[in-house]
């Protein structure tokens, strides 16, 4: 069995996925499984499974976006961690040996990143504070925008026997919303070196082609308050409270003013309940919805 299970998920990406199998494949440690998710792309994807024939799986699916992709992975691998990586991103060499070596002097750490290099438009861009990489309980910092990146991270198989896997509903913030349903008690390790350029700007990023991204990240909050409410710390289930209420008046104000009566209505119904500390009784799923 191999030590790591390396996942990249794709849609009609062939030139930039042949650029990631390359990174993963010039890793340093070299004792990994490489599974790619083709996401029914109707490029020239396919041609991937001969290209590297024997260096690695290549699994096929219809369309069903990249959590369905991921978790096909996860299920289709056979390692005890397992490593993500965007079609669009890329790893430098020595990026498998530092999980490695990590996982050998913090073995309880059942979920850790390394740090990354941002290329924007084709320009290397500096994160702000807000973006920078947490460690140790990093739950609170992470309600109000996903500081994991998939392909930073690696995750003991364990971990989606506690939590679930990435949810299919989700077309986008996927990632968000896995990272809360853990973090609320696990810990997450960091490695300070930036190991993963991760590419932005480009037409086809999924947070390009939704718009309103908090509402997804609410439907997150809310989830992760009624599956383990009753067992989180006070101070993680207030933030949480406060986090969800906060993006409900953003989403609100943002349904009033285009005219959405029945949006507007559905989001104070929604604060209102979170108020009352009542998430049992809210219909959070058509957040998601359409």
């Amino acid at each position: 069995m191999p030590f790591f299970s390396v996942i990249i998920p794709s849609y009609n990406r062939h030139e930039s996925l042949r650029r990631a199998i390359g990174s993963v494949l010039a890793q340093t440690f070299c004792d990994f499984e490489l599974v790619v998710v083709d996401d029914g792309s109707t490029d020239s994807t396919p041609q991937i499974a001969d290209e590297f024939r024997g260096r690695l799986t290549y699994l096929r699916q219809d369309n069903a976006g990249v959590s369905a992709a991921r978790n096909l992975g996860v299920a289709r691998s056979s390692s005890p961690y397992i490593a993500f990586l965007d079609s669009d991103d890329l790893w430098l060499p020595g990026k498998l040996a530092l999980h490695r070596d990590y996982i050998g002097h913090n073995p309880r750490v059942r979920l850790h990143q390394t740090d990354e290099l941002w290329i924007r438009n084709g320009r290397r861009v500096n994160p702000m504070n807000r973006h920078r990489k947490p460690e140790g309980r990093v739950f609170i910092p992470s309600l109000e925008l996903c500081l994991i990146s998939p392909s930073c991270a690696v995750l003991h198989r364990g971990l989606f026997d506690d939590a679930g896997m990435f949810d299919e509903k989700m077309p986008v913030c996927e990632d968000y919303d896995l990272w809360l349903r853990l973090t609320w008690r696990e810990e997450a390790g960091l490695i300070h070196e930036r190991c993963t350029i991760k590419y932005g700007g480009h037409a086809d990023q999924l947070s390009h082609r939704f718009c309103g991204m908090d509402r997804f990240r609410l439907y997150s909050i809310i989830k992760v308050l009624r599956l383990y409410g009753g067992a989180m710390r006070d101070e993680d289930k207030t933030a949480a409270v406060i986090a969800a209420k906060k993006k409900c008046r953003i989403l609100a104000g943002g349904a009033q003013k285009r005219g959405n009566a029945a949006f507007t209505e559905y989001l104070h119904a929604i604060g209102a309940a979170l108020e009352k500390d009542t998430c049992n009784s809210i219909d959070f799923e058509s957040l998601v919805a359409g």
